[in-house]
């Protein structure tokens, strides 16, 4: 229920700019990267400082108002759809980066950073932050902290967990969490694990510690054209079984190719099934050995062409056509879907050939782009929402997708979150047992229910509905997949 109450305690405790109810001003509010879940939010409040997010808080509490939080709103999943009745806090005008240190590599940074924002700053001191999701330019650290991205170099780098040393939290009941620091370990219970991926659901994250990394010595770029996407997805079990850890391998499949192609014409060969981007880095002589050693195995899969970049601007266009797949994706259909599941290396090729029969099946088309190092997966499913049901026949298609990663032995997300777009895939996951503990987890950091409430975690009664199937990793032949 809106109590009126509320917006007068919030324009007493912030700026006059920094709480809008104006109808229009709260439209660009109503969505995040998942543009087909939509909800105008009832108030959007925007803090300057840790005590105006306290204030913030502390109303919601006192007045049993849920609260989402929300970044720059690139996430995928819905996790920052706002709600009617709720606060939308968003943290866009905490930006500064309150220091870096070269010595010790790290950042300590407000959650309304770029994530590019910190390399660019780095830069000078010769380091830089690995991770880099395509929508790095925009996103903010506070949301890659909340859904744990990774990026094109978390193969060898890791996802956000890996690369944040220390945060500050602030708590719905009022406390001040302060987790880690600037050092790679710190004592006590290591509640950062349990913060990174919490999607806003257990707290506010008001500063972050960062790691920066010194800049390789030497970098190369490989392209690996196929003819076959089945291939191209056994190479890279291949590759990681040959010994060698990439910075960055990515694969396209020829609709995210040609896409890509037309957008930023980035040199891509248009007459591949797939393509695989493989960087290399280190010292100058071990990436000469790795280059050898990659260059062999991908001839060995199978690759009808084998490149190297030739200098930096060349490795740059080769990364600018793959960060700008989702973008270039647009320009082919009206609408995409864009999926977010985890499969083992050795099932790339066959579950990209199982995702070809469901494309066939469902009439829709998928250009495949994703993070084929660590089997996260990114089908972009093409719709027309335009066109009755067929928005409908698209999330049908990509609950599919999830249900086939977690049958493979994978997972219903990567690095986009779950929250509200894979509420049943949890159910297909995890069984009821996990999921209380996942509630109550929640419950010891928030047991109002107040802070981002319905999303991330489903209810068990939503799973019962849904036939309370539990799948665990590899155990379903395709007739038992069928029954989903």
């Amino acid at each position: 229920m809106r109590n009126p109450r509320v917006i007068k305690l919030l324009r007493d405790r912030l700026p006059a700019d920094s709480v809008v109810t104006d109808t229009r001003a709260l439209t660009p509010f109503e969505t995040d990267g998942l543009t087909a879940i939509r909800q105008k939010p009832w108030v959007v409040a925007l803090p300057e400082t840790v005590e105006q997010v306290r204030a913030v808080l502390q109303i919601c509490r006192d007045n049993a108002v849920p609260v989402v939080t929300r970044g720059a709103g690139t996430g995928l999943s819905g996790g920052a759809r706002p709600l009617s009745d709720g606060v939308l806090l968003t943290l866009t005008k905490m930006n500064r980066i309150l220091e870096l240190d070269g010595e010790a590599c790290v950042a300590r940074v407000e959650p309304g950073v770029p994530n590019a924002r910190i390399t660019e700053a780095a830069a000078p001191l010769g380091l830089y932050y690995a991770p880099d999701p395509s929508s790095q330019i925009a996103c903010s650290i506070g949301g890659n902290v909340a859904e744990n991205s990774g990026g094109v170099h978390c193969l060898k780098y890791g996802l956000t967990l890996n690369n944040v040393l220390g945060m500050t939290v602030q708590t719905l009941e009022g406390d001040e969490l302060v987790l880690g620091g600037k050092t790679l370990d710190a004592p006590g219970y290591d509640l950062m694990a349990a913060m990174v991926g919490s999607e806003g659901m257990l707290g506010v994250v008001t500063e972050v510690v960062v790691k920066l990394l010194p800049e390789p010595f030497a970098k190369r770029v490989l392209l690996a054209a196929f003819d076959d996407i089945r291939r191209a997805g056994d190479a890279v079990a291949a590759i990681i079984r040959g010994g060698v850890i990439p910075a960055g391998l990515e694969m396209m499949d020829a609709l995210a190719i040609n896409a890509a192609e037309d957008y930023v014409n980035a040199g891509y060969p248009r007459d591949a099934a797939a393509i695989l981007l493989c960087e290399l880095d280190g010292t100058e002589a071990g990436v000469r050995t790795d280059v050898d050693i990659v260059r062999n195995i991908l001839d060995e899969a199978g690759a009808v062409e084998v490149r190297i970049a030739s200098d930096a601007a060349e490795r740059e266009a080769l990364w600018r056509g793959r960060k700008a797949a989702f973008p270039a994706a647009g320009r082919i259909a009206p609408d995409y879907y864009c999926m977010d599941g985890t499969i083992p290396r050795r099932e790339l090729g066959r579950v990209l050939a199982e995702i070809g029969a469901l494309s066939e099946r469902f009439g829709l088309s998928v250009a495949n782009v994703f993070h084929a190092g660590d089997g996260n997966l990114h089908p972009l499913i093409l719709y027309d929402s335009n066109r009755p049901g067929e928005i409908h026949k698209a999330e049908e298609f990509g609950s599919e997708i999830l249900k086939l990663c977690v049958a493979r032995g994978g997972t219903v997300t990567g690095e986009h979150g779950v929250g509200v777009e894979k509420l049943d895939a949890m159910c297909a996951q995890f069984t009821d047992a996990e999921l209380e503990q996942f509630h109550r987890l929640k419950e010891a950091f928030d047991p109002a229910g107040l802070m981002n409430p319905g999303k991330a975690i489903p209810t068990l009664a939503r799973c019962s509905e849904l036939g309370g199937m539990h799948v665990r990793g590899g155990a379903l032949p395709h007739a038992e997949l069928d029954r989903f």
